[in-house]
C-alpha cells in the first residue's frame, strides 16, 4: 500500500512529534473532546468541511473556507496532513479528497480509525496548542482534479468505462447509472481489525467486479462521501484512471440521467 496515499498506526506513530505532521481529528467535536484524540490532533469536523449550499462543486466548502480551516489548525502548505475518525476512515477520506482539491501536496489517509489505533497505542484528553498559519490554497485545474461532472459521466457511459456504485444493495437496486457494479466501499476492510485488508486480498476483491488498473474507473454513491473512501484506497493500490462523480446520484438524477433499477445477477 503506497504510504504516500495511506499510513499504518505504526508509521504514524514514529512521527508524532515531527512538527511538519499534522494529525487532524474529523469526528464530531464531543467526540475529540470526551473520548479522547491521538496525541497532537486537532479537531476539524466533518462538517466544517462540507457544505450543502453548492459553493463550489457538490458540497466542497470552497478553497477559501478550506483554506481558513487548514490555517486556524495550524496546517500550512507543505505540511503533512494525516486524517482520521471512527468510522473506518469514510468521513476521513472525504477530508482527504477536499485537501486535495485545493492543491495540498502531502495528505494522507489513517489505515484503520480511532478503534484500531486505540487497541495499540496511547490516545490522549489534552487539546495541543495551536499557532494559527496564513494557508494559500492552490486549487487543482479542471484538467489536474479527480473531480468530473455530469456531461464527463455521460461521454464515459459511451466508452468502455466501468461505473462503481459503493452504496448499500437497496439503494443500488432502486436506482444506479447504466451498466454499473456495485462495490460496497466497506468491503474493503477488516472487521475485527478495523484496518484495511491485505493488498493481495482487494486486489482480487476488485477484479471479481472487473475494477481493474487498466481499466478507466467512475466512482460514484449519492452525496461522493462514500466514493471518497474507495478513491483513496485505489490510488493507495496505483490505479490512475480513476473519476470522481462529485454531483453522483443525486445530481445525475436532477439532470434526469438514464438509470436502471432491481436485482443484477453475481
Amino acid at each position: 500500500m503506497d504510504e504516500s496515499v495511506i499510513v499504518s498506526p505504526d508509521w504514524l506513530a514514529t512521527r508524532l512529534d515531527d512538527p511538519t505532521v499534522h494529525v487532524v481529528d474529523v469526528r464530531d467535536a464531543w467526540e475529540y473532546d470526551g473520548i479522547g484524540h491521538l496525541p497532537g490532533a486537532v479537531s476539524v469536523p466533518f462538517d466544517s468541511y462540507r457544505d450543502d449550499s453548492d459553493v463550489d462543486r457538490g458540497t466542497l466548502p470552497g478553497s477559501a473556507a478550506f483554506a481558513d480551516l487548514l490555517g486556524d489548525a495550524g496546517i500550512s502548505e507543505d505540511d503533512t496532513i494525516v486524517a482520521y475518525d471512527d468510522t473506518h476512515g469514510v468521513f476521513a477520506a472525504r477530508f482527504v479528497l477536499t485537501a486535495i482539491e485545493y492543491g495540498h501536496d502531502d495528505v494522507r489517509l489513517l489505515d484503520g480509525d480511532f478503534s484500531a489505533w486505540n487497541r495499540e497505542h496511547e490516545t490522549t484528553s489534552e487539546t495541543p496548542e495551536i499557532e494559527p498559519t496564513n494557508y494559500e490554497p492552490a486549487p487543482l485545474e479542471p484538467e489536474e482534479s479527480p473531480l468530473v461532472g455530469y456531461d464527463t459521466v455521460a461521454d464515459a457511459l459511451e466508452r468502455d468505462a466501468v461505473f462503481v456504485d459503493t452504496r448499500e444493495q437497496d439503494e443500488f437496486e432502486e436506482a444506479r447509472l447504466p451498466g454499473a457494479v456495485r462495490f460496497d466501499w466497506r468491503e474493503v476492510v477488516d472487521e475485527q481489525s478495523r484496518r484495511l485488508k491485505p493488498e493481495a486480498d482487494l486486489e482480487d476483491l476488485l477484479a471479481d467486479r472487473g475494477i481493474t488498473p487498466d481499466r478507466e474507473i467512475v466512482l460514484y454513491c449519492n452525496t461522493a462521501r462514500r466514493i471518497s473512501h474507495t478513491y483513496v484506497v485505489l490510488t493507495a493500490l496505483g490505479y490512475e484512471d480513476v473519476h470522481f462523480y462529485e454531483g453522483s446520484l443525486t445530481e445525475w438524477l436532477e439532470h434526469d440521467g438514464a438509470v436502471e433499477s432491481g436485482p443484477v445477477d453475481d
